[in-house]
């Protein structure tokens, strides 16, 4: 600041003087690095003549707003936003009944509590601008802003925790010009029916519970500017009157379960800049809106569209991102569309696209993804030319011919590359002075390559790989232990022909994938960080090392299908997913299922464990899948896993289990169970017809609940082999 002692205070940065008398009126300590706390009794209360305060943008160390504020009685502009206060708004601030601008937004736990809303509703009659972003509101009643002043022309609560319904008649305010209410998720409201005739320029409920139909009405906000509804309850059509509100240059209506189709009305808005129609349930073809020349982002991805990207659209020479993924989208990909000049991101992917790529002249793609398509014909040579690329994902198409790592070399930014489940060979010959890129992601699945390619060497920070698929045999070669030594956090090398891996040497790895190899001896250590280990169908052997029992990070392990011996100890980690089916482990089934453990499947099947059910299996209340069959159990029916709300899946079959059912009780109702296999077993006496009323989860469902829904999640999926 320059401000200097000794010198006129009406002269120094930020101050503001009245002419006839000197008085300091106007004080902007705005990003002026100001810490610590304001005490009651600092001289700055002293300036009584003041009418414009801001302080924003300092750090005042979490301390409380000091009341003296309520010294200002002149105060017509404060504004006190992100200076670190903490703590209630103190009841102080509603006598400033001069107030025309009040801004007290935040990061921070600022309260505003029903009390001090209803003075200052009741007493600020001139209020204008109101602005209590992060504000938190949550005890403040929502009637009580039926009575804002009607001079308002500004409203921001967003992220304030607000609930409840929202008057409908603040939208109806004569001078309203902006209205933001984002991300308050318990905020419900609808916007007025109709005689909606208001100057709202900008208007934003995204992420809150608003919702029905997008009526006509709205359509009446002649200077409507922005209109953000993403993320709420909406649904139904679009009116073809949006074509009207001709002032709209932002349109985000996306995670919506609007339908029907785009309106071709939307060509009438020639201002638009931003078009975001994502996540809903349009369908039919792309409306013919390729003459919005101003439109910088457009996304209609995640709906249901049909047929071809419109064959014209060189008018849209401001395009910067290109979204329509995740439709039904058929047909080539038109020419146009690789000659925009300022396309910088484009997602194609998961639509039914055909045909070949044409060639790129455009320079300032960043981002290409074409991911699961039809696409085939080679890689068009000048993708390798595209010097600013970052991402370039072309997997799951029919792309074909050799690619080589040296057709990389000019592409300096690339960090994400996609080539996986093509018709592609990835090659190993290289140039002299070339280069790979230092690429963080890298998934070359089923690209018929047969060694680990030899460029890995240099991704000294690579995190993801996934090499999958392939032909790769024999040892993993030594250098490897050091590609992305550091960095490396998912591996994927299933399905090969590995045959040995002498360690893991990867501190931060927390996926890795081996099954479907050759790989024999020992399990290698794992490392610190582990949270899913995948090794299945190989012919590792020996006891399961202590190191992975004990692991306190290690969710997901599966070890099926292997040679392992020896017993599990009675103290395991906190598996989310146990699967140990088809090794040759012996002993008992541990007795130590602590409480609240996220154990939710347990499958043991096919080894030659003994003893009996444990009855701490009743702790595991989130199990859905326990398969213990083909052991040597000894018990009675564990009726007691009737209690446990998630199982679907119990499968006792091919072992000793004796004795009659006992009648069941409701409590034990096995309430959502699918499949139960007790086969082959030496129980006695009659099924109990109440057992298999109680089998609520077998029974017929409505339509929306046939859809077939997998038990288990993203990275390991349960599956079960019925038998006879």
């Amino acid at each position: 600041m320059s401000w200097k002692w000794g010198t006129d205070c009406c002269s120094w940065e930020g101050v503001t003087c009245d002419m006839a008398t000197g008085d300091v009126i106007s004080l902007d300590l705005s990003c002026s690095g100001l810490y610590g706390s304001i005490p009651s009794n600092t001289s700055l209360f002293d300036l009584v003549h003041l009418q414009k305060l801001n302080l924003a943008n300092n750090d005042f160390n979490l301390s409380l707003i000091s009341s003296g504020f309520s010294r200002f009685l002149n105060l017509t502009h404060l504004n006190l936003s992100y200076s670190n206060f903490e703590g209630s708004i103190p009841y102080e601030i509603s006598r400033l009944s001069k107030l025309v601008s009040l801004d007290l937004s935040t990061y921070t736990t600022l309260r505003l509590e029903n009390p001090v809303m209803e003075a200052l509703v009741q007493n600020v009659t001139k209020l204008q601008l109101l602005f209590l972003d992060h504000v938190d509101m949550s005890t403040v009643v929502l009637g009580t802003l039926k009575n804002l002043s009607s001079s308002l022309t500004s409203l921001s609560l967003s992220y304030c925790r607000i609930q409840g319904e929202f008057p409908d008649n603040i939208f109806r305010l004569p001078n309203l010009q902006m209205v933001r209410l984002k991300f308050n998720s318990d905020l419900s409201g609808v916007f007025p029916r109709s005689n909606w005739t208001s100057p709202l320029r900008y208007l934003d409920v995204s992420g809150t519970s608003f919702s029905g139909q997008l009526l006509d009405s709205i359509c009446t906000l002649r200077h409507l500017q922005e209109l953000k509804l993403y993320l709420c309850n909406f649904y139904g059509f679009l009116p073809a009157s949006l074509g009207n509100v001709t002032q709209l240059t932002v349109l985000s209506l996306s995670s919506n379960s609007f339908s029907g189709l785009i309106p071709p009305s939307l060509s009438n808005l020639h201002q638009l800049i931003n078009v975001d129609l994502g996540r809903n349930s349009f369908h039919g073809q792309i409306p013919d809106i390729m003459n919005l020349t101003r439109v910088t982002n457009l996304d209609i991805s995640n709906n249901q569209l049909t047929g071809s990207i419109p064959s014209h659209g060189s008018g849209l020479q401001n395009l910067a991102l290109l979204k329509l993924h995740n439709n039904t989208l058929s047909g080539t990909i038109p020419s146009w569309l690789f000659s925009l000049p300022l396309l910088r991101y484009m997602d194609l992917s998961d639509n039914q696209l055909t045909g070949q790529l044409d060639v790129f002249p455009c320079k300032s793609l960043r981002k290409l993804y074409l991911t699961n398509n039809r696409l085939h014909g080679s890689i068009p040579s000048s993708i390798f030319e595209l010097a600013n690329l970052i991402d370039l994902s072309l997997a799951s198409n029919n792309f074909s011919g050799i690619v080589e790592p040296y057709m990389f070399a000019k592409l300096v930014n690339l960090v994400a590359l996609e080539l996986s489940h093509n018709s592609l060979s990835f090659g190993t010959t290289s140039k002299v002075n070339s280069s790979f890129p230092q690429i963080f992601d890298l998934s070359l699945s089923a690209c018929n390559i047969s060694a680990f390619p030899s460029f890995l060497r240099s991704l000294k920070e690579l995190a993801y790989l996934d090499l999958s698929e392939n032909n790769i045999d024999g040892q993993i070669p030594n250098w490897m232990w050091e590609v992305g030594k550091d960095s490396l956090s998912y591996l994927d090398l299933s399905h090969n022909f590995i045959t040995e891996m002498k360690q893991i040497p990867w501190k931060n790895l927390k996926y890795l994938k081996l099954q479907s190899n050759l790989l024999q001896g020992p399990l290698p250590v794992p490392p610190p960080r582990l949270q899913f280990l995948l090794a299945s169908n190989n012919q590792f052997t020996g006891d399961i090392i202590q190191s992975i029992w004990r692991s306190s990070t290690l969710e997901v392990l599966d070890l099926s299908d292997n040679e392992f011996s020896g017993t599990i100890p009675e103290c395991i980690g906190n598996f989310s997913v146990l699967d140990l089916r088809n090794n040759r482990l012996n002993g008992t089934i541990p007795e130590a299922f602590a409480e609240a453990n996220l154990l939710r499947t347990l499958n043991l099947n096919n080894n030659e464990l003994e003893g009996s059910v444990p009855k701490s299996l009743v702790n595991c209340t989130k199990l859905e899948v326990l398969d213990i069959g083909n052991n040597k159990v000894k018990d009675v029916f564990p009726y007691w896993l009737g209690n446990l709300p998630e199982l679907q899946v119990l499968v006792l079959r091919s072992n000793k289990f004796h004795s009659s059912m006992r009648e069941f009780e409701a409590k034990q109702s096995f309430p959502k169970m699918r499949i139960i296999d007790l086969s082959h077993n030496i129980f006695t006496g009659p099924l109990p017809a109440r057992f298999f009323e109680n089998l609520n989860g077998m029974r017929n469902v409505g339509e929306t609940e046939r859809k077939l829904q997998y038990v288990g999640e993203t990275f390991y999926q349960d599956f079960v082999v019925v038998d006879t």
